[in-house]
């Protein structure tokens, strides 16, 4: 399997998975990894709007995984996805202080995704 290929395909998964924890029941997810307990339907309806916004560019990933015409795109987009969330993370950090540990882990792997989506991008098909 081409590496550009597997690489949108793990994107896809991964960020999927991560949106259907934070939309399909957000009191279980605010209250499990962020110990919020009394979730508003205001908070509720952001993480499900999350939810839908990451699966959006999920579907996008896994259709551009099968395309060549847009697959370098695909992976641009995983690095702007990813770098977005990373800074809004660190100034959060810095604004806010230390938040859950899923969501320093989150902030993880975003960080590592832009240089290895950079990699992937600059390689030939």
């Amino acid at each position: 399997m081409n590496l550009k290929k597997a690489f949108l395909l793990l994107a896809f998964a991964m960020v999927a998975i991560i949106a259907l924890l934070y939309g399909i029941d957000p009191s279980w997810f605010a209250s499990t990894f962020l110990g919020v307990d009394d979730l508003s339907v205001n908070f509720a309806h952001i993480l499900r709007a999350v939810m839908c916004l990451y699966l959006a560019l999920a579907f996008f990933w896994l259709f551009s995984a099968f395309s060549d015409t847009h697959k370098n795109t695909a992976i641009l987009t995983t690095m702007v996805f990813a770098g977005g969330l990373v800074s809004g993370r660190l100034l959060s950090l810095v604004v806010d202080g230390q938040p859950a540990p899923i969501l320093v882990f989150y902030a993880a792997l975003e960080f590592m995704v832009i240089p290895v989506a950079w990699w992937i991008y600059a390689r030939p098909e």
